[in-house]
């Protein structure tokens, strides 16, 4: 016989929600891959529960873009409060075409900073 079930862990109430086929689909297949035994546990583990931390082996190359993303884009950041610091102090009255090939270059870099994220996101997905 199984143990009696407290009565604050007692499962008594629903809740019902429409999806599409697809969607319920998807839901099903999501539910599968992250090992739940049912959809209510996946769905109460998912809304309820606390935010689940997954580990993610990565490759060594994963790990050495990311240093040099993060060394990038702290580079921009001081570049940014550079420019900030001089607009802010009055020293910068107008901005110039060097101005704004800085800022073009700064965009490219967080552009491609972005691009090399998105790529290994699409392969972690």
């Amino acid at each position: 016989m199984r143990p009696k079930t407290e009565e604050y862990n007692k499962l008594e109430h629903g809740v019902r929600i429409r999806l599409t086929q697809l969607e319920k689909k998807l839901l099903l297949k999501r539910c599968k891959k992250e090992g739940y035994r049912t959809l209510s546990d996946f769905c109460r583990a998912k809304l309820v529960k606390k935010r689940e931390i997954r580990k993610i082996e990565v490759s060594e190359d994963f790990v050495q873009i990311t240093k040099k993303l993060d060394y990038q884009l702290n580079k921009i950041g001081v570049n940014l409060n550079q420019i900030s610091k001089n607009i802010n102090s009055g020293q910068v009255h107008q901005f110039g075409a060097s101005d704004r090939e800085v800022f073009l270059k700064v965009l490219q870099e967080l552009r491609n900073c972005f691009s090399v994220l998105q790529n290994y996101m699409d392969v972690i997905e």
